[in-house]
């Protein structure tokens, strides 16, 4: 399976459910981008390992509202700590889908440490997240996220990037879009 394909589902899912997604740093956002824009996804371009994270916060300050955070295995390595707070605050309206290519893919296929071994299925469960599932099948990724509004989804698929355009929207369009047509605070 490829990252795109990953997104596609997790795009359709979120479309499905009406939950806000927010996408990691650089390519991902492109492919997301590619497949389903709407003002509801945010595109996180420029803070590697922030997206689990924003998608939290965002989950708690809106407990109605489903969130969806699309991370990578090489952001999501840069903020471990992350993975302890999701933990913590257990919110029943936050998936976090980290898509594990083994490679820093926005930044030239670097190889990550889960290329070596380190699984980020037992480090989320380590952390303390009680619903953590893992796949490297594409139907079984459409299955998972059929059946989980909440926990940590680990996808393994092969590294490499779609070809797709850039986004037409800078940063700050791309955040008053999703504050004006998605984030309702009063939510």
């Amino acid at each position: 399976m490829q990252r795109i394909d990953a997104i596609r589902d997790i795009a359709r899912k979120a479309g499905q459910d009406d939950a806000l997604l927010v996408c990691n740093i650089g390519i991902p956002c492109k492919e997301l981008y590619s497949v389903c824009d709407t003002p509801g996804n945010f595109y996180m371009l420029g803070s590697m390992g922030l997206a689990s994270s924003i998608g939290l916060g965002l989950a708690l300050s809106l407990p109605r509202r489903m969130i969806i955070a699309i991370d990578g295995d090489g952001s999501v390595l840069m903020n471990l700590g992350s993975l302890a707070t999701i933990a913590t605050q257990a919110p029943e309206n936050y998936l976090l889908v980290i898509i594990d290519n083994g490679s820093y893919g926005s930044t030239g296929d670097q190889p990550t440490a889960t290329s070596k071994g380190a699984d980020l299925a037992e480090i989320a469960k380590g952390a303390g997240n009680s619903r953590v599932c893992r796949t490297d099948s594409h139907e079984k990724l459409k299955h998972i996220l059929q059946g989980n509004d909440h926990g940590i989804v680990v996808v393994k698929v092969d590294p490499g990037n779609a070809d797709v355009p850039n986004i037409s929207m800078c940063p700050g369009d791309i955040m008053r879009r999703f504050m004006a047509g998605s984030y309702q605070p009063s939510d």
